[in-house]
């Protein structure tokens, strides 16, 4: 009797294992939101918007969402003859859900007016949380190059590390995930269009950006 009771038990756990697992991979399906696990390894060189979306694209595959087609949320600045690109012009029309199937936002004016993206939503394609303020490291800074309405920078300012191809001079206007920083102000609080990178040499490097309390992270968008 004792050894039936605990062969059901067994089965059991076996089994809510299983469905709990069922469950993750169906809302993994279903995501169309997340912070990259990691960056490219090169800073805010990322082998342009091409090569940010190639990243995308594989670590949405790698948790089983990439029967989507995922884009990086990053502006460009003017360059070479080729016009400005709008990180908002480029993510899609929503709604988006992170890994866990909660809403971040239900369109593109909801996500740059009153977003639910945080710090304990902002996951990564894994479903798990990013490192932010307070935590070590701290991983809160995120590449967009940016203004908050998601819109490019205007003129000559580059704000986009050489439209993500540099890993040395330049800067990257970045965003928290977390929703905090130094002071109690819209910039600190803003998740796209925090602050500059910075750092002895330029802010563009995977010193830099880990020196400002980031890792070269970005986020990424299901297109449809």
């Amino acid at each position: 009797m004792k050894n039936t009771t605990g062969f059901s038990l067994v089965v059991i756990v076996a089994l809510l294992s299983l469905s709990s697992s069922a469950s993750l991979q169906e809302q993994q399906t279903n995501m169309r939101f997340f912070v990259t696990s990691v960056g490219s390894g090169k800073g805010a060189d990322l082998g342009g918007l091409a090569g940010a979306d190639r990243q995308c694209q594989s670590l949405a595959q790698k948790a089983g969402a990439g029967n989507r087609t995922w884009h990086a949320y990053l502006s460009t600045s003017p360059s070479g003859g080729q016009p400005a690109v709008n990180a908002r012009d480029r993510i899609g029309r929503g709604p988006w859900q992170n890994a866990k199937g909660v809403v971040i936002a239900r369109d593109v004016n909801e996500l740059h007016g009153n977003n639910n993206l945080n710090k304990q939503t902002a996951l990564n394609e894994k479903g798990e949380p990013i490192n932010g303020r307070g935590d070590k490291p701290n991983m809160h800074d995120i590449l967009t190059g940016s203004q908050p309405d998601g819109r490019a920078f205007s003129g000559d300012q580059d704000m986009t590390c050489h439209n993500w191809t540099s890993s040395g001079e330049g800067a990257a206007m970045l965003g928290h995930h977390d929703r905090q920083g130094l002071r109690d102000d819209d910039a600190s609080k803003s998740w796209n269009s925090s602050h500059p990178s910075r750092g002895e040499g330029g802010g563009c490097s995977q010193e830099a950006l880990r020196g400002s309390g980031g890792n070269g992270l970005f986020y990424c968008f299901a297109v449809n």
